[in-house]
C-alpha cells in the first residue's frame, strides 16, 4: 500500500481573512444570499452590520443596519507606457440606499442629536466613489 503525501495548500492572507469574516457573520445575514460557496463567491451582497454611531458632544449608540459586503473581480497588469500599469478595479459598493436618522443619547444642549446613516437596499461591483465608500483611489 502506497501513501501519498499531500502538501498543505497555501492560502493568502486575503483568503484567510475572507474565511474568518464569513465565519463571524451571523447566520441570518445569509438569508438574502442563498447557499453560496463563499470560497468561490465573487460579487456583492447586502448583509447585516452593527457599528457604533458617535459624534462630538453626544453619547454613542450601537446601530444595526444593512451594508454591502463581498469581493469583486479585479486585475492589474504592467505596461511599458505611463502610468506603467493597466488596472480594472471594482469594489463592492452601494447601488441603492435609503437614509435613516436617529437621535443620539446624552447630547450637550448646544449639540444637534441627529445622526443619519445609509441602509443598503442593493449592492453591486462598481467603481469606488468616495461619496458612498471609503476608497484608496477614487474616480
Amino acid at each position: 500500500m502506497t501513501l501519498l503525501s499531500r502538501q498543505p495548500r497555501r492560502r493568502s492572507g486575503l483568503a484567510l481573512s475572507w474565511l474568518l469574516l464569513c465565519i463571524c457573520l451571523q447566520a441570518n445575514a445569509f438569508k438574502r444570499v442563498s447557499a453560496v460557496n463563499l470560497r468561490s463567491f465573487i460579487g456583492c451582497a447586502v448583509r447585516e452590520f452593527t457599528f457604533l454611531a458617535k459624534k462630538p458632544g453626544c453619547g454613542g449608540m450601537h446601530i444595526t443596519t444593512d451594508a454591502c459586503w463581498g469581493r469583486c473581480e479585479t486585475w492589474e497588469k504592467p505596461v511599458l507606457e505611463f502610468p506603467f500599469i493597466e488596472s480594472y478595479q471594482r469594489v463592492c459598493t452601494y447601488n441603492k440606499t435609503r437614509l435613516v436618522t436617529v437621535k443620539l443619547p446624552k447630547c450637550r444642549p448646544n449639540v444637534d442629536p441627529t445622526y443619519t446613516y445609509p441602509v443598503a437596499l442593493r449592492c453591486d461591483c462598481g467603481v469606488c466613489l468616495t461619496s458612498t465608500t471609503e476608497c484608496i483611489a477614487s474616480v
